[in-house]
């Protein structure tokens, strides 16, 4: 602490509300906080009570300079500190950055005709969006349920604004066509209203609508309309038997535990709707923030523009900035939302029970992380790896017929993959089928990334080839050429592939010892062998398998997109420019020989005799 004290004057910090940001001596955003005064927040890291605080000390241990950033009051600190946050991710501060793994339904209400889908992600678009769903496929039996009964349109917006018939969803009755001025924007509207009541779980007000409508269409002997209204209150009543009664009253709320062990926390959060519980959710984190600060930051960057925000929300600690916070998400919703902290009755108890699920997860996660753990110190014992693989990178190279040849890298962090880190390389430098030279030029490539310096590239602790020894000397071949030292190396390969003579497999019926999959290691003659059903060696496998099916993925989408361009060539009057527009907007010869002529003329701007040529040149086909 005493290298970073004279780059930081406290003296000359204002007191005075706004954002703090502790940089490192590169520079980089350690810390994004926000403080009503300044000179106050930032000097309590600097005195004894923090230096008696591990996680503050270690902190403020890498700290050289602090940058301020003065705001006209605390709300606008708080807005500013979760902008900030987005912007630089700062290593210590929580970050909802994995809610891309959670689906969420989507109602784009600022279209004239909404639609509803599942998406990972939230955009700042005006849209209303209703989850995370814990279970994709929870997320999706609620948009078929969606798009069953209340006959929202599915299709894009391109498709939506070109179309001039209706398309098969207007004829199996899962659509009324707003596309071709079938039913106009205000009954539309009606619809779209009932959706926005079913997915806020607002049950009854919904049940009431649908009964008048039943009631109405009775009395004007449209019976089948009637009936379809039946079988909606029916439908309803079925999801609301599913969900857990928590509340005999008619309430819209989220309650929100935490548990915390030193840095590490886990944050539960119950979604109550109509007394019913929907859905739950659990965050993990590690920080050094007290538990309110936790949860402020928390609250703001989990109900971001377009999310759903209760009526109330129940908290397990009284937030400093609480009177801020309830004006911003008052703001989001449009309503008023209250931040509430019971000591008794309903209230407390569910918070109660927030609070063990919270526990719950926070043990179920640590006993995860312990596992897997166990199972990579035993890789690394059974591999002689110089440390624990806690990354883990695999490689693979694929081509189609000695062409096309592509590499394929995915990232696997402590056991699990990290997709955001998944690469496709297209091999360049290399001529027909050589899977070695192939390999080398991919690990080449992405080793200069890394010897370069470039952060997203930092070396792994282990690298995994799909292959034998040939695909592993050629890797070996590309660390010793670029000095890169401390990356443990192995290939595998399953034994059937690697030309065993019939002397040395077992029979069938005799008992298997050991795995048919065989690790290579650099300068070892013999291949390591695993037991059958080994934890470590079924790592190795998944990693393995990823690569492989990501890799061919790509390349199948190359190839595709080959067979539809050259196809595509042979037809008079469709240039370059032209066929990228098709494939850009159909994706396939079985999406455009679907579509009329007028719509391939709109999609790519030609004259529609044009259009009919290109379907009649097309005919008929399944590609």
């Amino acid at each position: 602490m005493s290298e970073t004290r004279p780059k930081i004057r406290l003296d000359e910090l204002p007191k005075a509300p706004g954002v703090y940001l502790m940089k490192n001596a590169k520079g980089e955003v350690l810390y994004v906080g926000k403080a009503s005064n300044l000179r106050s927040r930032v000097g309590s890291y600097f005195g004894k009570e923090a230096h008696d605080r591990y996680q503050v000390r270690f902190l403020v241990s890498k700290v050289a300079s602090v940058e301020t950033v003065l705001t006209d009051n605390a709300k606008e600190a708080l807005l500013l500190e979760n902008t900030l946050i987005k912007k630089h991710r700062p290593r210590y501060n929580i970050d909802l950055k994995d809610d891309k793994s959670y689906v969420s339904l989507k109602l784009s209400v600022r279209d004239e005709f909404p639609r509803i889908y599942v998406t990972r992600r939230i955009k700042k678009d005006g849209s209303l969006y209703f989850g995370p769903y814990s279970s994709a496929w929870a997320c999706r039996e609620v948009a078929e349920f969606i798009e069953a009964h209340f006959k929202l349109r599915t299709c894009g917006d391109h498709e939506f604004r070109n179309r001039v018939r209706p398309c098969l969803q207007y004829q199996i009755k899962r659509c009324d066509a707003p596309c071709v001025g079938y039913v106009d924007r205000e009954a539309y509207g009606k619809v779209v209203r009932q959706v926005r009541l079913f997915l806020e779980g607002k049950s009854g007000e919904l049940k009431k609508i649908v009964g008048e409508l039943m009631q109405g269409a009775a009395e004007r002997e449209a019976y089948e309309e009637a009936a379809r209204y039946r079988d909606l209150l029916r439908d309803i009543d079925k999801t609301l038997e599913r969900q857990k009664v928590v509340s005999h009253r008619v309430v819209t709320r989220d309650v929100v535990g935490l548990h915390r062990e030193g840095e590490a926390l886990s944050v539960y959060l119950m979604m109550v709707r109509e007394g019913s519980l929907q859905e739950n959710r659990s965050f993990h984190f590690k920080s050094h923030e007290e538990d309110a600060e936790v949860l402020a930051s928390f609250l703001l960057q989990y109900y971001a523009e377009g999310r759903f925000i209760p009526a109330e929300i129940l908290l397990p600690a009284v937030l400093p900035e609480a009177e801020s916070l309830t004006e911003i998400l008052g703001e989001r919703a449009g309503r008023k939302v209250e931040l509430l902290l019971p000591q008794r009755g309903e209230k407390s108890a569910l918070l109660k029970l927030a609070g063990q699920n919270a526990k719950q997860a926070f043990l179920s996660r640590d006993q995860k992380q312990k596992d897997a753990e166990e199972v990579l110190a035993d890789l690394q014992a059974r591999l002689g790896l110089q440390k624990l693989p806690q990354a883990i990178e695999c490689y693979d190279i694929s081509n189609f017929q000695g062409r096309e040849s592509v590499g394929s890298m995915v990232i696997f962090r402590e056991g699990k993959p990290y997709r955001q880190g998944y690469r496709h390389f297209k091999i360049k430098t290399v001529e027909g089928a050589n899977d070695f030279a192939s390999m080398y030029e991919v690990l080449t490539r992405r080793l200069r990334r890394a010897a370069g310096g470039e952060e997203a590239w930092s070396l792994p602790d282990l690298i995994v080839i799909d292959g034998g020894k040939g695909q592993l000397n050629a890797a070996a071949q590309a660390l010793r050429d670029l000095e890169i030292v401390g990356v443990d190396l192995i290939a595998l390969a399953k034994s059937k592939l690697l030309g065993e003579t019939w002397r040395d497999r077992a029979p069938p019926e005799a008992p298997r010892s050991r795995s048919e999959e065989r690790v290579f290691l650099p300068n070892r003659k013999n291949p390591v062998f695993f037991p059958p059903n080994s934890s470590a060696l079924f790592v190795l496998v998944q990693v393995r398998d990823e690569a492989h099916r990501f890799g061919i993925e790509f390349h199948r989408k190359l190839r595709k997109r080959r067979t539809l361009d050259s196809t595509l060539a042979q037809v008079p009057g469709i240039g370059a420019a032209r066929r990228k527009k098709l494939l850009q907007h159909f994706g396939s010869l079985k999406r455009i020989r679907a579509a009329s002529a007028e719509e391939i003329a709109a999609a790519i701007g030609v004259p529609t005799e044009l259009a009919r040529r290109l379907q009649d040149s097309l005919g008929e086909g399944e590609i």
